[in-house]
């Protein structure tokens, strides 16, 4: 049965003649049904609010499936909140939010809505794609992986209409929209040096997630921030910040891996550490997972503390980006 004050809301905004509140209404109706996994009906609902906005429209719903085609990876999420190293602080922001989304029908009673919009700011390699993937985990909605190389387009105008598309095609059913490099759309304006094709983006872009429903989270993460447009700063409700990975977040992050994948260092985790005292979070994995293959295939007999020694050195001599021409 759907919520009454959906329910409510459509009457209301049809009669009124609110077309916006209307289709906002109506996708959320859509996402609570598909949360559900009422997929027939869902994609009846979908159907008809699709055939409505068509008569105003030019462009046909076959038309509109095709622009969305490929512009974002879907991903059913793995990762939860208690497999990452965070600050304590970003720790408490982030279980809070997971508490807004899985009580947000007690809220909406008080006439509230959850926070749905998340920057996460960064050096590379400091957590911020396993955050977004451990947030729709936690919230039970799969992951949209936001696809660059298809969403930005070399004519006036193209990026524009796929970002609609894109926004379009996620906002009635819950998830995570996941930018990563958000930077790479959502540049300052003022910055003299961009074009005015840039700005135009930009615009469309603020547009586009002022419009999203609560049931859509939009994680943003950058390396840069100082690249972001002020008004970006604004619209997150949420702003983290994901500091380099620190000896004892590596050493805590190490011991958790162990326990959880019964794999052995055979060493310490703090030397281990050591050894990668330049790694992040995101290379740390990876070097777990080579020790994790590399004791597979040399069999039960090899010792732990021989095969991470090995892989070890190995990494030691792994070139550097200042060192690649």
């Amino acid at each position: 049965m759907a919520r009454s004050d959906l329910l409510l809301a459509l009457v209301q905004s049809g009669a009124g003649g609110d077309d916006l509140a209307f289709r906002r209404a109506a996708e959320a109706l859509i996402a609570e049904e598909n949360a559900k996994k009422h997929n027939v009906l869902a994609s009846q609902l979908t159907e008809a609010l699709t055939r409505r906005r068509s008569t105003a429209s030019t462009v046909s719903p076959l038309s509109r499936q095709r622009e969305s085609a490929g512009l974002f990876h879907e991903i059913e999420p793995l990762r939860r909140i208690a497999d990452l190293v965070l600050p304590v602080a970003v720790r408490q922001q982030a279980t809070e939010l997971i508490e807004e989304h899985h009580r947000r029908d007690l809220l909406r009673s008080h006439g509230v809505e959850p926070r749905h919009r998340v920057l996460l700011a960064g050096p590379p390699g400091s957590g911020k794609t396993s955050f977004a993937e451990a947030l729709a985990t936690e919230i039970a909605v799969p992951l949209m992986s936001v696809r660059y190389e298809a969403l930005i387009g070399s004519f006036l105008g193209e990026t524009a209409g796929r970002l609609e598309a894109l926004f379009a095609a996620v906002r009635m059913q819950p998830c995570v929209l996941f930018f990563d490099e958000f930077d790479a759309v959502a540049k300052e304006r003022g910055d003299t040096h961009e074009t005015g094709e840039i700005k135009r983006v930009v615009s469309s872009l603020l547009l586009q997630i002022d419009r999203l429903p609560t049931h859509v989270v939009v994680v943003a993460a950058t390396n840069h921030a100082e690249l972001l447009d002020r008004a970006v700063w604004r619209r997150m409700q949420l702003r983290l910040s994901l500091p380099r990975a620190s000896r004892e977040g590596k050493v805590e992050w190490l011991k958790a891996w162990s326990s959880r994948t019964g794999v052995s260092f055979g060493l310490s985790e703090r030397t281990v550490a050591d050894r990668l005292r330049d790694a992040s979070y995101a290379e740390l994995e990876d070097f777990a997972l080579d020790v994790q293959r590399r004791q597979i295939l040399d069999g039960f007999d090899a010792s732990p503390s021989d095969v991470t020694s090995r892989l070890l050195r190995s990494w030691a001599q792994r070139a550097k980006p200042d060192s690649v021409d």
